[in-house]
């Protein structure tokens, strides 16, 4: 059975995946099936893992078949589970392992149909025009180990001004690609129109907050030391705290801070957003603090809600400065999403992993949308929805510290926990997918006169 399969191998660790070099592994590929191995370390395959492949490949109308695999560490074998691709896996940095398994016919084909030149994005643009066509496959069976390698923090790869020009083509790579299933959305959204509805305040900074005992008092005091030409609060929203965060907070006795003790348990972060947003002292615009962060300086909160007004948003992004615990810079320093752009933004949040920080939304109608009630992504739906009809405002300065360190909520994760954030961002994003499509249609139907 393994006559029938071509192997290929980039020269090197280093060797983009170009347009030019994919068309030229589907022109040289004369075997029913076509092995692409996207790093240049040799694996182990277990006995027939490979006539494994090839034979749910067969039986099925896959074009392209992957597995999970185990890491080999200093002698022992870590198992590294993948997940299922679906409609919504628009990721450029999508975990297939080392070992992608392509049906050549489909290859082929999508080959020819590959109208980029792309010097990075030649692999993504190839797998979303087979997805359009054929199923992606995985196969949750352990089929081969792959040897030691250095692994690569991929968390911020695709704000890093370093990897800028590829994602620029992966932008048009996925750009295309919503355009050809009828997802694509054209620029222009809808101005915000903000009403004359009285609010107890212009402006609420919410931070929900569960044992942060060592940062809580820092994130309170760069909120409450906001200065401002308006009226505005701090909600915490305190979500059962047992380590001492609950004392820490109520030492800030002051009119402005609302606290907020759920009494239900079940509440995530968003579900603990929500309590915030539909609080009777929510201000007009609500605005994100984490429990770990703080803003800049004294000034972030009057540059955001001038910003709301100046772009006429529904929600705005800013741009923020990663730091060590004690607020020492550290890579990739600052982050300023130039990924979001006006012209495709919307389209291009489908690609990317979030909408950055920190975030802001006009009250009344994140209160039509909501949060989802989870921990991880739990404004990405609500951004996406909103992305689909309204103005995004963006801020490039500098409003926001994000402290990386152990106590983060994201810190070293394990690969289980990396697999169900990334599961299910991309269900959101294949609800958001169909959403779109269906908007599409609707809009084709229902033309303005």
């Amino acid at each position: 059975m393994t006559n029938n399969i071509h192997t290929f191998t980039p020269q090197g660790p280093d060797e983009p995946w170009s347009s030019d070099l994919v068309r030229s592994i589907a022109a040289f590929a004369d075997t029913e099936y076509t092995l692409i191995h996207a790093t240049p370390e040799k694996v182990d395959w277990s006995p027939f893992a490979l006539e494994r492949m090839i034979g749910i490949a067969s039986d099925s109308s896959a074009g392209i078949v992957y597995a999970d695999y185990y890491d080999l560490h200093e002698g022992d074998l870590r198992p590294h589970p993948l997940i299922p691709y679906c409609r919504g896996s628009l990721r450029d940095d999508f975990d297939f392992g080392p070992l992608m398994l392509f049906r050549t016919q489909a290859l082929k084909e999508a080959a020819q149909e590959m109208t980029g030149n792309y010097r990075f994005a030649g692999l993504y643009d190839l797998r979303l025009r087979i997805s359009q066509r054929h199923p992606i496959l995985h196969i949750n069976e352990y089929l081969y180990t792959r040897p030691p390698h250095s692994a690569e923090d991929k968390h911020f790869a695709y704000v890093d001004p370093r990897n800028r020009q590829v994602q620029i083509e992966m932008e048009e790579a996925c750009t295309d690609h919503l355009r050809r299933v009828g997802a694509w959305l054209p620029p222009g959204r809808t101005l915000a129109a903000f009403d004359d509805e009285p609010f107890p305040a212009e402006a609420s900074v919410v931070i929900p907050v569960r044992n942060r005992v060592r940062t809580i008092a820092d994130a309170i005091r760069s909120a409450l030391m906001q200065k401002t030409r308006f009226p505005f609060n701090l909600i915490v929203v305190d979500n059962h705290s047992t380590d001492g965060t609950t004392d820490e907070i109520l030492r800030f006795a002051n009119r402005r801070l609302i606290y907020i003790r759920p009494h239900r348990r079940d509440l995530a972060i968003g579900g603990c957003w929500n309590a915030a947003l539909h609080h009777p002292c929510c201000g007009r615009f609500i605005v994100q603090l984490d429990s770990d962060d703080l803003y800049s300086d004294i000034h972030s909160l009057q540059k955001i809600v001038d910003a709301f007004y100046e772009q006429q948003c529904a929600m705005l992004v800013g741009s923020y400065r990663i730091t060590d615990f004690d607020l020492q810079p550290i890579p990739p320093g600052i982050v300023d999403h130039r990924e979001w752009t006006p012209q495709n933004g919307h389209n291009n949040a489908l690609r990317i992993n979030g909408f950055g920080a920190p975030r802001a939304f006009y009250t009344p109608l994140l209160r039509t949308v909501n949060l989802a009630n989870v921990s991880y992504g739990e404004d990405y739906g609500a951004c996406l929805r909103i992305s689909r009809d309204y103005a995004v405002g963006r801020l490039y300065d500098v409003l926001y510290l994000c402290r990386r360190w152990e106590g983060n909520s994201d810190a070293s994760p394990t690969q289980s926990r990396i697999n169900q954030y990334n599961a299910y961002k991309d269900s959101i994003r294949t609800w958001e997918l169909d959403a779109r499509i269906k908007k599409n249609q609707t809009d084709a139907n229902n033309p303005l006169e």
